[in-house]
């Protein structure tokens, strides 16, 4: 059975880094106001977490800067031949994948307080 979102967000304050615990509920605002939905939100979470205990105690998300770092938990999906032989961990695996992307990036542009998304756009005058 899922775990319902208030349980998960329960969750965020027994990570062991205060700089990631502080982090995530940032993220989960801004994915409230993006317009996802609960569920997403909880899967989202549910994964950020879980990376978030995964790496070592004194490592925060912001300086991640490796593949090999995030490779490294993504490789814990991996199941043997033997105990998945239709090889259904690849979805796992994925699906982790594209939830740590999708924070990666909210966190490169939420790590630059003067980001203006409006700036990026070159709107060509008519």
């Amino acid at each position: 059975m899922p775990s319902k979102l208030s349980t998960t967000i329960s969750n965020i304050s027994n990570i062991p880094d205060t700089i990631n615990s502080m982090l995530i509920p940032e993220f989960h605002k801004y994915m409230q106001t993006s317009g996802a939905s609960e569920r997403h939100q909880n899967n989202s979470l549910i994964m950020i977490i879980a990376f978030a205990f995964f790496v070592e105690k004194d490592v925060t998300l912001y300086t991640m800067n490796r593949k090999e770092q995030i490779g490294s938990f993504l490789h814990t999906k991996v199941k043997s031949q033997e105990v998945d032989p239709d090889k259904r961990w690849i979805t796992t695996w994925n699906y982790y994948l594209v939830h740590l992307k999708r924070f990666f990036r909210w966190l490169h542009i939420y790590d630059k307080p003067n980001y203006n998304v409006e700036q990026e756009v070159d709107i060509p005058e008519s």
